[in-house]
Order: C-alpha cells, then structure tokens, then sequence
C-alpha cells in the first residue's frame, strides 16, 4: 500500500454539554471557611469559575454524556445508525450504579447497530479511548465509526473543609463527545504514549464506600467523599515522576508521529494549577497563545481535552496543519498523550 493510501483514523467532530449552574473563586473561598482567599483560588489553584451540576436529571453524569453525544451528532450530521461502537468515559459517580453507561448513551442517541463499552482510566480516559479506538478500527475491517462520549461530576465529592484536597477544588461537571472515523483523511490521530504507576493507587481516592470501607450509620457522611489517604507517598513519587512522565509521554508521541516539539501548534491539556500550567508551556518553547486555560471552567476530568479543543477551533487557535499534543494525567496513577493533526491529511 503506498504511503498516501496508509490506514488512517481522524476526527469528524465534537460535541459538548456544559451545566447552566457555575461556582465562582468567591464562592469557593466561602466554602473553605476564608483558609483560601478569593484571590489565591484564582492565582495559585487558576479557577475564576468552574460549571458544577444542578439538582435536575439532565446534569447526571450518563445523561451528560448522552447529550454531548446528540451535540456531536449534531455538529457532524452523523447518522446515529452509522455508530459501529461506543467507548464511553464518563465517571463511576453516575445515576444508577453497576450500570453500563456506554449502553445508555447508545440506546439514548439511537446508535443501535453499535456495541458499547466503558472505558476508565480516570482522567486520562479520553486520551487513552482514542488510542484504544484507533487500534480497534485499524485491526477490524466492520469497525469504521467509533463515538467516544462521556459525563462527569466527581466536584460532588469534594470537602472544601480539606486543605488536603485543594488541588481537586477545580473539579467541575459536564459532557463531552467526539467521532472518530477510519480513513477519514482529516484531523488524523498520530502517535501516541500511555504510562502508569500504581504504586500509589490508594494513595487517593474514595475512602469510605467499598469494600474495604463499607458504608456504615456511622460514616456515610464520609462516603464517596475524596481524601488523599497518604500525601507523603503521593507527593513524593509525583514530585520525582510527574513531570518526566509527562515529558516522556510527549516526545515519544511525537517521535510515533515523526514530528518534533518545535512542529507543536497547540497544547491541548487539562487543567492544573496555573503555575504548571505556565511551567509546561516554557519547557516546550511555546506561548500562552497557544493554549486555553480553563480557569472558567474547572478541571471536567478526562473531559478537559475535548473542552479545550471546541474551545481552541471556535477560536481559531487550531486551524489546519496546526499540530496538537492532547496532555492528561489521571489518580492512579496515569499519564497520556497523543498527537493530532489538524485539517486535510
């Protein structure tokens, strides 16, 4: 096969659904009783705002993610019946638990002929499902069209009295979706690089609600609330590896592709606290310019990536030819990247 007939997978499009109720800094520095000024949440943690859910059962996480897929559905013209799989992102935090959400969002948007599975990698999902899909598609001859959606609202989890905690104070809520179709010839999925350590898997998380902690009379005002369990070994792995991982994961993305970091048009990364956000920037030889900080809208997860690349087409700040490294990092711990191109292969 000559080299301009190679197998593809590119991105038909995407689709969002962001919830009408918003917190402010202000109202997070109340919630934290004035330990975080107003002006330390939106300098140091870089949330001015973030979207979180309202009370109604269109802001469910299942149901967030079903609504972005009709948006994406809508912005593309897909057919819903032209869907041959559905890997779906979204949270463990959902409406009913133990339910497969990928099956909701196909049965909620009509993609009947697909099959449905979800995909958690926390929040590196989104990044890790386009690698995923893209495999699956260029090993499967009947696999052409793969929705990778999902919603998120792990913001109901976080106890503003935790300092602990404060680097999830951005957590926010929403939906996001995007298509991938094979031989697509636009807005191709290039390389890509996945890495773990699990050595500080329960370093972070829920404490109290599974197994280990059932959920009892006397602590279920404790459940599903996120804690950091050990900050000493947390910390100290990420301060060593954090950084590297994700400059690993970046160049070997890059050189998967053939690319280098000077051919990078657009940071496409989830939001962090403002000064990583900066430091990542400098290290990579490119300007605020050519990224979005989403200081507006809170950290969706492992939604982010595809918030911040609506967001940067809307804007212009992706065009065609623009190179664009998606950057995710999830607890776990997990760090992914992968390389598109943007416009006509």
């Amino acid at each position: 096969m000559s080299e301009d007939k190679r197998p593809n997978v590119g991105i038909v499009g995407l689709g969002l659904y962001l919830p009408e109720t918003k917190m402010t800094a202000k109202e997070i520095s109340e919630a934290t009783g004035g330990v975080w000024s107003e002006e330390a949440v939106i300098e140091k943690l870089g949330i001015r705002e973030k979207y979180i859910p309202s009370d109604q059962p269109c802001d469910g996480t299942q149901e967030m993610g079903a609504l972005a897929a009709l948006d994406c559905l809508k912005n593309t013209g897909i057919d819903p019946m032209e869907i041959d799989g559905i890997l779906c992102v979204g949270e463990e935090w959902k409406e009913h638990p133990l339910t497969t959400s990928a099956c909701y969002i196909q049965d909620r948007i009509g993609a009947y002929n697909a099959w449905a599975i979800d995909i958690q990698n926390r929040c590196c999902s989104t990044v890790s499902a386009m690698q995923i899909a893209k495999d699956m598609m260029m090993g499967c001859d009947d696999c052409q069209t793969v929705l990778i959606a999902g919603g998120y609202r792990n913001c109901d989890f976080i106890d503003y009295t935790d300092s602990g905690v404060s680097f999830m104070f951005d957590l926010g809520a929403g939906g996001a979706a995007m298509i991938l179709r094979k031989n697509y010839d636009k807005n191709l999925i290039l390389g890509s690089q996945l890495m773990a350590n699990g050595s500080i898997v329960h370093t972070c998380g829920s404490q109290v609600g599974g197994i280990a902690e059932p959920v009892t009379k006397d602590n279920i005002d404790q459940f599903g609330m996120l804690r950091v369990m050990d900050s000493a070994k947390m910390k100290d792995l990420l301060n060593r590896e954090s950084m590297p991982n994700w400059y690993h994961c970046i160049d070997e993305a890059l050189r998967k592709s053939g690319l280098t970091r000077d051919d990078l048009g657009y940071l496409d990364i989830l939001h962090m606290k403002r000064s990583g956000h900066l430091g990542m920037l400098k290290e990579l030889g490119m300007t605020e310019d050519q990224s979005i900080y989403l200081e507006n809208y809170g950290h969706i997860g492992q939604l982010d990536q595809i918030l911040s690349l609506k967001l940067a087409l809307d804007e212009g700040k992706v065009t065609d030819g623009t190179v664009i490294a998606m950057v995710a990092a999830g607890i776990g711990y997990t760090w992914a990247v992968s390389i598109v191109k943007w416009g006509d292969a």
